[in-house]
């Protein structure tokens, strides 16, 4: 395999597109990030990377709070909206026909109602890095659609039809390949056929 050698950039892909929802109940906002991510498990937290010129961005500064909303295949249209039109001049929630409610932990903070999964969140600390400023935050509580619980009660997010962005293209997610830790787990031996 012949490779070439590149400058550096920022071409880790696939990501997940996330519409982040932040400002308040009576002006909510939305903003697409594809620069979100898991970055520690105790506590639960997540990051968001998001240029200081951007509307969002002084919204979050100002409240300390916001929400990463999962969008679906029936989003994309509004992931795409959301990434190229701006807060200060459009209403996105309006002229999108999406609606904005309360989070359960933040109620000033709205979430998407249209996500079937959102995470609210608490800036906990920003560190600026250039081009953008990274915002590390706590989830604080998760809103889970019901409908991706299964009888047991168990998180089915593959039942949700999330998307992915990759190096300029949404992309519906495909077929399961593995599950965590089959590339290690013992084989159950073999039962013999009754006759």
């Amino acid at each position: 395999m012949s490779k070439q050698s590149w400058k550096g950039a920022a071409l880790l892909n696939p990501v997940p597109p996330v519409l982040v929802s932040c400002g308040s109940i009576e002006k909510p906002n939305l903003i697409t990030v594809g620069w979100a991510g898991t970055i520690c498990t105790r506590p639960a937290m997540v990051s968001v990377s998001i240029r200081p010129e951007r509307y969002s961005y002084g919204l979050i500064k100002d409240s300390g709070v916001f929400a990463v909303n999962l969008p679906t295949e029936g989003l994309v249209r509004a992931v795409d909206w959301c990434g190229v039109k701006s807060g200060r001049d459009v209403d996105k929630f309006a002229a999108l026909g999406l609606h904005a409610e309360p989070g359960t932990v933040h109620p000033d903070c709205p979430i998407l109602a249209e996500s079937p999964l959102a995470l609210e969140c608490r800036v906990t600390q920003t560190i600026p890095l250039g081009s953008h400023e990274l915002f590390l935050a706590v989830v604080e509580g998760v809103c889970v659609d019901e409908s991706l619980l299964d009888s047991e009660g168990k998180l089915r997010l593959d039942r949700a039809g999330l998307i992915a962005y990759n190096h300029g293209e949404y992309r519906a997610l495909g077929k399961r390949l593995g599950t965590f830790g089959y590339s290690v787990r013992k084989k159950r031996p073999a039962h013999p056929k009754k006759r």
